[in-house]
């Protein structure tokens, strides 16, 4: 996935109310841009930190840049924004791309289901059983290459936990699919000590037959594309 616009450089100066972020351009002005993530962004928010933004000219929107990576500098990338996984993963899934997930043909994106949500992916295929897929975006790493979700604490993830595995017994298929925006990491596990409850739900929840699928992700200031399976 492409970014529609150029991501022009800048440093984070701050970030506030979970959803927007002062930054300086490489010319000096000072902007705020639109942060599309709700989690703590733990390792990812410190002031000085070189980001990339994407810049707009919709005057539909009153911030006219979208926070979309955290350049560490070394070569590699973490993607923010929460959007660009279900972007990337749905052309990849339409491509058929995905080995696990190769055998289904249409691909539907939110689509209602359990109680009052919506399935990021539903999977059908003539002679299987459909494929429910819950997308995670996973930033947060506290060990070197390690990726670990969640982030925070997440009721709403739980909840998503418990609708998957309501598909699974009903002879659906449910997958967890964690997709790590991070280009540094090589391994994943769930942070337990975080949220514990996510940790237990996640556990009951495969237990009863929800699959558990992590990719990796190829991240530069041009795009987002899926990588391998971890």
């Amino acid at each position: 996935m492409q970014f529609a616009t150029p991501l022009v450089p800048a440093r984070l100066i701050r970030r506030y109310k979970r959803f927007l972020a002062d930054c300086r351009l490489e010319d000096g002005r000072e902007v705020t841009a639109h942060c599309a993530n709700p989690g703590s962004m733990m390792g990812l928010a410190e002031p000085g930190m070189k980001i990339w933004l994407e810049p707009n000219d919709d005057p539909k929107k009153k911030l006219k840049f979208g926070w979309r990576l955290v350049d560490h500098e070394n070569g590699h990338f973490t993607g923010v924004d929460t959007s660009v996984p279900n972007r990337a993963l749905k052309a990849a899934l339409e491509r058929r791309a995905l080995p696990a997930l190769a055998a289904y043909e249409t691909v539907r994106p939110e689509v209602k289901y359990g109680q009052n949500s919506r399935i990021d992916f539903l999977l059908s295929q003539p002679g299987l059983p459909d494929a429910y897929v819950e997308v995670k975006s996973v930033t947060l790493s506290r060990q070197p290459g390690l990726a670990e979700f969640p982030d925070s604490v997440t009721a709403r993830g739980a909840k998503h936990l418990a609708e998957l595995a309501m598909m699974a017994q009903q002879g659906h298929r449910a997958i967890m699919l964690y997709l790590v925006q991070r280009t540094d990491c090589d391994r994943f596990a769930l942070a337990a000590d975080i949220d514990p409850t996510y940790a237990r739900a996640f556990d009951t929840a495969h237990a009863q037959g929800v699959e558990k699928l992590i990719l990796t992700t190829h991240i530069s200031p041009e795009e987002v594309e899926i990588a391998d399976m971890l």
